[in-house]
């Protein structure tokens, strides 16, 4: 590539222009940290983790599931704090929508645009099947014993 612009700046096809002096630095990529949904719905989901968590661990509680309980709670907060305060560094210039402006405008995808409805089934129904299938295996660990 290098080759071809020396190539033209030696024919006089192009000209080498030096940079103003008042010219800032310009970042190529803008850093936008931000995921696009509100804040409500990543605590709707870690409320559905937790709440599985606490459905099975009183099902089956016994001092031996203590730690891996432990374990998983902690991964659940570092999956989504790494990220929470990854989003909020200083230099990110877009903050989460509010659940307003997401009622209103709902989400951009690769697919192209979601209602809000929409949006909400994708990101939580994992977390809700999660919690019912924590219920159904809780009952019926409940009526087998």
């Amino acid at each position: 590539m290098s080759h071809i612009v020396h190539d033209r700046i030696a024919r006089g096809d192009a000209r080498v222009v030096g940079q103003p002096a008042e010219a800032s630095p310009r970042h190529q990529v803008e850093a936008d940290r931000n995921f696009g949904l509100p804040s409500a719905l990543y605590i709707a989901t870690i409320a559905c983790y937790l709440g599985f968590l606490v459905i099975v661990g009183s099902a089956f509680a016994n001092p031996v599931l203590a730690i891996p309980m432990a374990i998983i709670v902690l991964l659940i907060a570092a999956a989504f704090g790494v990220p929470a305060v990854w989003a909020r560094l200083r230099d990110n210039p877009s903050a989460p929508q509010t659940l307003g402006e997401f009622e209103a405008r709902g989400i951009m995808t690769n697919t192209g645009r979601l209602r809000p409805r929409d949006a909400t089934i994708q990101v939580l129904i994992l977390p809700v099947l999660l919690v019912v299938w924590g219920l159904a295996v809780a009952v019926v660990a409940a009526i087998v014993t």
